[in-house]
């Protein structure tokens, strides 16, 4: 089997620096998307608003760290750096195991 390599990305939020919790929320927003419950007297609504993760294949690893291919790195390294000093992020070339490569595969990320 071919060595098949990945993109590692690694992040984190400075709270403190975002103006508000709603601009926080909006980067994480972005990049993850999010759904929205709307309550009517007459029925329950449920919209999803797509993330930059919803165009991208990623695998999630932890609850800020995620792999990408390799191909897709600039689009997120692009997103990242509108937040300027906000959001800390690190990315890494990784190899990956063949175990790795079934689970990526399946999920269509490499």
């Amino acid at each position: 089997m071919a060595i098949r390599k990945a993109m590692l990305v690694s992040f984190s939020v400075r709270s403190k620096m975002f103006d508000s919790d709603y601009e926080r929320n909006k980067f994480y927003r972005g990049l993850y998307g999010w759904r929205q419950k709307i309550k009517k007297s007459y029925g329950e609504y449920e919209y999803y608003k797509s993330g930059l993760l919803d165009e991208v294949p990623f695998f999630k690893v932890d609850k800020s760290l995620f792999i990408i291919s390799c191909k897709d790195i600039k689009l997120i390294t692009a997103y990242m750096d509108t937040w300027g000093r906000k959001v800390e992020y690190n990315t890494f070339e990784i190899i990956l195991t063949p175990e790795q490569i079934k689970v990526l595969t399946a999920n269509d990320v490499i």
